[in-house]
């Protein structure tokens, strides 16, 4: 593999990283813009029977949803040591995971794409995530995730 091709996955977990944290000061803060998104995510979550599932104490809560993301920035960080690979592709499954839904929420539901008017900035930066999310687990990471697929799985099922 070119040095330059070494680079790469690398710099994508840090764009990651640095999204996901820098994402945690208004989620752990209760930033207002932060209320604002899953205030209104919490109201269309109640108009289909499923009120407070976003809220403080909900299951998908800003604070649950942060501290996956400060999980996956960890991950990807501490994954950047060569012989800790497989923690980065955790960590950029774990951004899959939470990226899909930020992308699905902006997109199919009334939070829409620009809920902070802020010119689409947070969901440009969720889509980039979710992409370079793809592009690590398919292209640069594959194998990694393979073993850590095969790890997990001996653990709950011991041979």
């Amino acid at each position: 593999m070119s040095r330059i091709a070494k680079i790469i996955p690398n710099a994508m977990a840090a764009f990651m990283a640095v999204i996901f944290l820098d994402s945690l000061r208004y989620k752990f803060t209760d930033h207002p813009k932060t209320q604002v998104i899953f205030g209104r995510l919490n109201d269309w979550a109640a108009s289909l029977g499923l009120p407070g599932l976003f809220a403080h104490t909900g299951l998908f809560s800003q604070y649950v949803i942060g501290s996956i993301e400060l999980l996956a920035s960890t991950l990807l960080i501490v994954g950047m040591i060569p012989r800790l690979r497989q923690l980065q592709a955790a960590g950029a499954l774990a951004g899959l995971l939470v990226m899909t839904g930020a992308v699905s929420f902006h997109l199919f539901t009334p939070l829409s794409i620009d809920p902070n008017h802020d010119g689409g900035g947070l969901f440009a930066a969720a889509c980039a995530n979710l992409v370079f999310a793809i592009l690590l687990l398919g292209v640069f990471r594959r194998r990694e995730i393979a073993d850590f697929a095969g790890r997990v799985a001996r653990v709950f099922a011991p041979a």
